[in-house]
């Protein structure tokens, strides 16, 4: 077959186009960096959709027939490259398939169109990295290209000046680099950055099931920044939620006023992993760094600490002494470790009753095969913290508070610089031990230890509101919401606070708004309903309760929140159905007698209430932390018991 060039067309493919004449390819309207052999190859494929491009055919259109050149290496390395660029795989092709010893196959939908359709744009990054190796070899080199893409020479020409090209390739070269180099020097001294966010690794495994381990590495390297005092890192939750979208650099940095953004690649083949990053100044679009980094697994923290190191070396932030002790350090984690602690947050971040007890069971794991891993013990602290708190209730509070603190100080021990930890540590005071002092102080501490961690915050605005403190609680949430804005878990606290601040119209606006976010998040249904009922617009606190429940697969905090709201409408039928359904499911499973307090509450049988709350002191549970501000107890306030049920709180004034 004859192949005939077609330029002057502009041809989209997927989120690509390729501006056929002026040897360009953009992705969302980036331009990508792209040799010029791989771009060849690109755009004689597109040129042809769906027909077989023969190897001979390539090796003519790339090289003339008397070059000395090892064809068949050349060729490979010009088609593992362009596959990196399109994040792309020769295992699993969405754009070019393999033919074994026939050639290559172009096999996505092509749109060819004038060029005067699309639009000049910036420079961006290449991402992409494909698995041409198999599990038992090294990851291929990558190879970064300097300079802007070539316009295509014919194959004539290619003969004439190859030689030319080769002899002063070197020189030209070191003209570029000294150039850039000076360049870019000068723009990063102009164009301090203080402020970026992460955007979530693009996993190029091949292989969906492997999405926990980019998330994890996207974790890790958020959670390695933001340790740099003065860097302001988005949180994770935040950074997250712009994973699958294609919103252009300059938009996402706007939305969450930053200065750079980092975006890039993982790559696993067997025990090995590949991290492609880049770094991008917004405010110049200038990509001031990026690189490729590989190791094993196990030596995977050690390359993190240098992908953090070369990214604050780039924007010139100032490190102190500690940052670039901590940078300089290589740590080694147990490689089957570190694969349960990243499945650990994955089911973790779920924030469900399957995914806690998943998580619990891989931290464990992790500990199990690397007891100095200081990560994996904060993981079983954070979870053993909320679970037997009241809005779980999947744990005795005696239970959890104490494997909780022994994680918490075993994890502190280790690494006493974990704030994660330490936050764990005063959640279980507050939550379970009742120790308010404690609390604050463990609160306060971990918030000065790592002014980015959101959840300090977030949990310290918990325990003020349970004391009664509104506006500091208040201040607290604004400053979580505002280092990790797109927290869902945030954005229901704050509904949930102004539900204990009796702001029940605000409560219901910030919850539905949070739902907006995600429809399934029970948590936000079940303070929703709670919200409705207190406003007396029962069929609507029902019909959130009964999501609720089916959401959280009929969980006993669910199912009370459900009764409570069916004995107050006047339907205590089917309050006392519930009631029966709780105490038979206590027969198999842990229910906080909290729970049954509610429900004896709602029916108005005050007194069998209070022996409920009695029985749930005894047991300490996590609802007796609410008592001064909970508006489902006001019925009880004048009640002699119930004052005095107070007063054993001991609340600080």
């Amino acid at each position: 077959m004859e192949i005939s060039r077609r330029s002057s067309r502009i041809a989209r493919f997927g989120s690509f186009e390729s501006d056929l004449d002026a040897g360009e390819l953009r992705k969302h309207g980036h331009r990508l960096k792209l040799s010029e052999q791989p771009f060849q190859i690109l755009a004689m494929l597109l040129e042809h959709p769906g027909e077989i491009i023969s190897r001979e055919q390539l090796r003519q259109l790339l090289w003339p027939s008397d070059a000395f050149v090892d064809f068949d290496h050349g060729l490979n390395n010009a088609v593992m490259r362009l596959r990196e660029v399109l994040g792309d795989s020769s295992n699993h092709p969405r754009f070019i398939e393999t033919l074994p010893r026939r050639g290559y196959r172009f096999i996505a939908p092509v749109e060819l169109s004038s060029p005067s359709s699309s639009p000049a744009v910036p420079e961006a990054s290449v991402r992409g990295l494909a698995p041409e190796a198999n599990a038992s070899e090294p990851i291929p080199a990558t190879v970064t290209p300097t300079g802007a893409t070539e316009a295509r020479f014919s194959i004539s020409r290619i003969a004439l000046l190859v030689a030319g090209v080769l002899a002063g390739s070197v020189l030209i070269s070191a003209l570029a680099v000294h150039y850039v180099t000076g360049v870019n020097a000068g723009k990063n001294l102009a164009n301090r950055t203080s402020s970026l966010v992460v955007l979530p690794l693009e996993n190029l495994s091949g292989d969906k099931d492997q999405d926990y381990f980019a998330d994890g590495m996207t974790d890790d390297l958020i959670a390695n920044l933001a340790k740099i005092r003065s860097l302001r890192v988005v949180s994770r939750s935040t950074a997250m939620a712009y994973k699958g979208t294609h919103k252009p650099l300059p938009q996402i940095a706007s939305e969450l006023n930053v200065d750079a953004v980092v975006e890039g690649t993982v790559m696993r083949v067997g025990n090995r992993v590949r991290i492609t990053a880049e770094l991008v100044q917004v405010s110049t679009d200038q990509h001031l760094w990026a690189d490729t980094y590989e190791s094993t697994i196990g030596d995977v923290l050690s390359l993190q600490n240098r992908v953090s190191f070369a990214i604050a070396d780039e924007i010139r932030i100032n490190l102190t002494k500690e940052d670039k002790e901590r940078l300089a350090r290589k740590p080694f984690v147990s490689p089957e470790a570190y694969e349960d602690y990243l499945r650990g947050r994955y089911y973790w971040n779920k924030r469900s009753y399957d995914g806690f007890a998943k998580s619990i069971d891989y931290f464990q794991q992790a500990t199990h095969r690397d007891p100095q891993y200081a990560m994996a013990y904060a993981g079983l602290a954070d979870c053993y913290g909320i679970i037997g708190s009241i809005i779980y209730g999947a744990a005795p509070s005696a239970e959890a508070a104490t494997k909780a603190k022994a994680a918490a100080t075993r994890a502190l021990g280790i690494d006493p610089s974990l704030a994660q930890a330490e936050t764990s540590l005063a959640t279980a005071q507050f939550n379970y031990d009742w120790d308010w002092p404690g609390a604050a102080e463990g609160f306060k501490k971990a918030m000065q230890m790592d002014p980015t961690y959101a959840t300090a915050f977030q949990r310290y605005s918990l325990y003020l509101i349970a004391m009664g403190r509104f506006d500091e609680s208040f201040d607290q949430i604004k400053k979580a919401r505002d280092l990790d804005p797109l927290s869902i878990s945030i954005h229901a606290s704050i509904g949930r606070r102004f539900y204990f601040a009796r702001d029940f119209d605000r409560s219901i606006e910030q919850l539905r708004d949070t739902l907006d976010m995600d429809p399934n998040f029970e948590w936000a249904r079940l303070v929703l309903g709670q919200a409705y009922e207190q406003k007396g617009q029962y069929d609507k606190a029902i019909e959130e309760f009964r999501r609720a429940v089916e959401l959280s697969n009929a969980s006993p905090v669910m199912l009370s929140g459900l009764a409570h709201a069916y004995a107050a409408s006047g339907n205590h039928a089917e309050a006392l159905q519930l009631l029966a359904r709780l105490q038979a499911l206590a027969k198999n499973q842990y229910v906080s007698p909290y729970y049954i307090a509610m429900i004896y509450l709602g029916l108005g049988k005050n007194d069998l209430a209070i022996d409920w709350l009695e029985k749930a002191y005894g047991d300490r549970s996590n609802g007796l932390v609410f008592l001064k501000v909970e508006p489902a107890l006001d019925p009880l306030r004048t009640n002699p018991r119930f004052v005095a049920l107070q007063a054993k709180m001991n609340f600080p004034n």
